[in-house]
């Protein structure tokens, strides 16, 4: 088997997330947070749009994590982002997580919006 080094860019993968928190190099954030190339924020939820619309031209693809289940994104949100370029895809927080550091090892120009579990 071969092993590469993974190296991230200026965002930082998700360590690991529990009830309520998720783990963010080393540090746990609790409740709702929004994750790109700006570093790591509190996010107040759908209501809270600033930061996901500011992705315009940025990103290519947002995740969302919608919490322990999957959930759909408001579709007044969803028609907003994609109309700016932005994917949206929406899975539950922990698979949003797995995706996220996988494709951010990648290089992939992505964003994260998580609601905890």
């Amino acid at each position: 088997m071969r092993l590469n080094e993974i190296n991230y860019t200026e965002a930082l993968p998700i360590d690991g997330y529990g009830p309520g928190f998720f783990r963010i190099g080393g540090q746990a954030i609790e409740g709702p947070i929004f994750i790109s190339d700006d570093g790591v924020h509190t996010w107040d939820g759908y209501e809270d749009r600033a930061l996901l619309l500011d992705l315009a031209e940025q990103v290519d693809v947002l995740f969302i994590g919608t919490g322990a289940e999957t959930e759909h994104v408001p579709e007044d949100l969803r028609a907003t982002l994609e109309g700016l370029g932005i994917g949206v895809e929406a899975m539950n927080s922990p698979a949003a997580c797995r995706t996220y550091n996988v494709l951010l090892s990648e290089g992939r120009r992505i964003a994260l919006a998580l609601l905890p579990v």
